[in-house]
């Protein structure tokens, strides 16, 4: 018998109805085994999108695992139905879209990676594309002046927080030094370079890896044309096309920074309307797990201030189980040697992955690891993973994007801080010397990586966070508010756990690891337990701070730099923090360059009163001296603690951060001189970056008191074995220029901290010189360990009698360095 269906009138189908639950419910084609009914997480995030659908921007929070694909693909199904078409779903990469090509075709619903389908022009279709595909400057959805090719009536992007750092690629332009354009670029700035920091642009001429400076802004604004040239002359260079067409509306609103190996020009913030799909895009839904600081969606999407509540179901408990563990806080002696042996132990029976900011960092794992997984073989590594045992694998700089579910690692470790990728990001993380911006993005990475090795919450796994600087920026800082619900949750547990061991080593380690590992019952009832009533904080939204900011930008966009000056101004009354206050008087006088060239360096030097790290102006900052009278160094340490620590715990975790970026290695001269500058104020003396923070002198000048110094030069990324003529200039350029700015009735000990003890042959030292080698470094860090554990174990900090007492023991009073630090030097 032959029936038409038809005739039966029922209208509501899949392809009518607007609610996204009721559209799960009416598939007529889902995998029925797989998806009986939908989550309750799931359910209740549909019905408060549908109630808020109307708004232009909205962000869904939802922790990974719970079914967030799901919900993304059914949301777009009902924006298809109610005519709100294309619609097109955003992964930050390839590897995730065949996953979610794959769920899709669980659900029944029709998608397409084929972004020319007809399927899915006329709203049939749900369009699956990478963040690269839609935002690059030959993007098919069109560019700049093409105009939109492709229109996008609900725009879903998801795993926003991982897009973000493409996002950033796609709109900095990244010129090899092997480029002609590189040339012609340093040739137009070079003079400017060298009023900035003459000794730094000598090292960037002499290809040191380490050195990098930021083009000033009057330079910069002046001579866009000049490079617009250069860079036009050869734009079919695969370093520049897929770049220039997005910022060269927005040139003048660059920074560029010229390093040893290349030049790299970004603009203050993303000119998304570059891509006007997405800035057209009638619905814009952003979706993430970790994304606690909505700001940055501001800066790289111009989500305007208005953005409602970021929709969450009512539980922020549906995460699998994590054991989050910090080593170091458990026991200080505890060093990365016997993490390294913990892991190894682990992987003979499961899958251990640690993530590992560099290749350079790879190499310590070197003798151990089975697998070094990096952009080029990490497909291939992640299915071995997810289907058999591998062992021991380490993942160069892979902290989203990935999914490690299960099997394929019960043991994660995030190595170290993640390091910061662009010269200009290196810059302002300088300038802003660790200030609550730049620690948000860390902490933003960290959260990210932690969530590769739980995909589900039926899911397992120990975390540990391995290294001193880590666990020093965790517990220094405000860190921890900066986690999402669950991870704080999560890390209180854990600490609480940490608490019990305290003092204790390896072995007592592997044996908490083991509740989780092995699934105890006592540790599943807690750990869930601690998860059952957790809710989702009310989100902050978008930080007043970056708004004010992007308005300011889109002012200057416009043309209106004035405004833009003014509103910046508005920040700067509003900031309390020097530092901040500093950079923010550099980027209004970014603006005001453009209409008042005189005023914008008055307002640039006034900046460096407040923070000498900013551009130094036109005129130069004059040199302020660092005194060194009769100071009682044991008071002045004091004082420092009882201003800075409520607990000496805090005091021993972060003195071994610091002191863990003491270390012979490339690319690391900036984090080792901040780290030497840094250690001054806990020994009691007072201390400046003279080069960094004038433009002239030695990296670093310790004040010991008794009109007594240390000008010092680090050269710890050296990788000569002997002392080569520029470095041994630089030192005896140090001293004439300490001998011009300090009387005679002070004294100095010139010291260079680098590998070699002696000089190359064409080369001379000032016969005063001491060398701090490897052997010494290691002993002055051992010296201020001591120190420190001695008054902290004891309580004593506060203690001056006690305190100098300690630094006299420890030979670290200034009378003693001043005699013994360092090597002499013998030609």
């Amino acid at each position: 018998m032959i029936i038409d269906f038809s005739r039966l009138g029922s209208e509501n189908t899949s392809d009518t109805v607007l609610s996204p639950r009721e559209i799960f419910n009416a598939l007529p084609n889902k995998n029925e085994d797989k998806f009986q009914y939908p989550r309750d997480v799931q359910s209740q995030v549909w019905n408060r999108w549908y109630e808020s659908k109307d708004n232009s921007d909205l962000i869904i929070k939802m922790n990974t695992g719970s079914g967030k694909t799901v919900v993304g693909l059914l949301i777009l199904k009902s924006c298809l139905n109610e005519g709100k078409s294309p619609a097109v779903y955003i992964a930050p990469d390839n590897y995730l879209i065949q996953q979610i090509t794959d769920e899709a075709k669980d659900l029944g619903i029709e998608v397409t990676t084929d972004a020319h389908s007809q399927r899915f022009s006329s709203g049939k279709a749900i369009l699956i594309a990478n963040i690269f595909k839609l935002v690059n400057g030959l993007s098919v959805f069109g560019v700049g002046d093409d105009g939109e090719k492709i229109s996008i009536g609900s725009l879903l992007i998801d795993d926003a927080h991982a897009c973000l750092d493409t996002i950033e690629d796609q709109f900095t332009l990244n010129i090899p030094r092997s480029s002609e354009v590189y040339a012609s670029i340093y040739d137009i700035f070079k003079d400017g370079l060298r009023r900035q920091c003459e000794s730094k642009a000598i090292e960037i001429e002499a290809e040191d890896p380490n050195a990098y400076l930021q083009v000033p802004f009057w330079d910069w604004q002046s001579k866009t044309g000049d490079v617009s040239k250069a860079i036009i002359a050869h734009k079919e260079d695969d370093a520049i096309k897929y770049t220039w067409p997005l910022i060269k509306e927005s040139f003048k609103l660059c920074r560029c920074v010229v390093g040893s190996r290349n030049i790299e020009i970004s603009p203050f913030f993303i000119p998304i309307q570059m891509i006007p799909s997405i800035s057209n895009a009638s619905r814009r839904i952003f979706m993430t797990a970790t994304l606690a600081d909505d700001s940055i969606l501001a800066s790289h999407f111009d989500v305007a201030g208005h953005v409602p509540q970021a929709i969450v179901p009512d539980s922020a408990g549906d995460i699998g189980d994590r054991m989050i563990l910090v080593p170091q806080m458990i026991n200080t002696e505890i060093n990365n040697d016997d993490i390294k042996m913990i892991c190894k132990f682990v992987s003979k029976r499961l899958n251990v992955v640690v993530i590992v900011p560099s290749v350079n960092r790879a190499r310590y794992w070197g003798d151990v690891s089975d697998v070094v997984l990096d952009k080029n073989n990490i497909p291939d590594g992640i299915a071995k993973l997810k289907s058999s045992h591998v062992g021991l694998v380490i993942m160069v700089n892979r902290y989203d994007g990935i999914d490690l579910p299960k099997k394929a690692c019960r043991l994660l470790v995030i190595d170290g801080l993640p390091d910061v990728r662009r010269m200009i990001d290196k810059i302002n993380q300088g300038v802003l010397l660790g200030g609550e911006k730049t620690s948000s993005q860390i902490i933003q990475k960290i959260e990210q990586g932690m969530g590769r090795g739980v995909r589900s919450n039926d899911d397992h796994c120990v975390v540990l966070l391995m290294g001193k600087d880590l666990a020093s920026k965790l517990y220094s800082t405000n860190a921890f508010q900066k986690f999402s619900p669950g991870t704080k949750a999560q890390l209180t547990l854990s600490e609480r756990l940490s608490e019990q061991i305290k003092g204790k080593g390896s072995k007592e380690l592997l044996d908490v690891m083991k509740l989780c590992l092995t699934r105890d019952e006592k540790w599943i009832r807690a750990s869930k337990g601690a998860m059952a009533t957790l809710k989702y904080e009310d989100s902050p939204g978008i930080d007043p701070y970056a708004l004010t900011q992007r308005q300011a930008y889109d002012a200057a966009l416009c043309g209106k730099y004035q405004e833009a000056a003014e509103l910046i101004n508005t920040l700067v009354n509003q900031t309390s923090g020097n530092k901040l206050k500093g950079y923010l008087k550099q980027c209004m006088a970014e603006y005001v360059n453009f209409f008042d060239q005189l005023e914008a360096q008055k307002i640039l030097m006034s900046g460096s009163s407040y923070n000498n790290r900013i551009l130094k102006p036109l005129a130069g900052i004059s040199y302020h001296k660092l005194t060194s009278t009769d100071i009682d160094q044991a008071q002045n340490a004091v004082d420092f603690f009882k201003g800075n620590y409520k607990d000496p715990n805090a005091i021993v975790i972060d003195i071994d951060g610091i002191l863990e970026l003491l270390i012979f290695k490339p690319d690391t001269a900036n984090a080792f001189e901040a780290a030497i500058k840094r250690i001054a104020m806990f020994l009691g003396f007072t201390s400046q970056r003279p080069e960094s923070e004038f433009g002239k002198g030695p990296d670093i000048l310790w004040s010991l008191g008794g009109l007594k110094y240390f000008i010092i030069e680090c050269k710890n990324g050296a990788i000569t074995d002997k002392i080569n003529k520029h470095d041994c200039n630089q030192l005896n350029g140090s001293v004439v220029w300490f001998n011009s700015n300090y009387d005679k009735t002070c004294r100095s000990v010139p010291i260079m901290i680098h590998k070699s003890k002696s000089p190359e042959y064409a080369a001379s030292l000032n016969p005063d010189t001491r060398i701090i080698g490897e052997k010494e470094l290691q002993e002055f860090k051992d010296s201020i360990r001591q120190f420190i554990a001695t008054i902290c174990s004891q309580r004593t900090l506060n203690d001056l009698l006690e305190v100098r007492k300690a630094l006299q023991h420890h030979n670290l009073l200034g009378d003693q360095l001043f005699k013994n630090l360092g090597k002499s030097f013998k030609p």
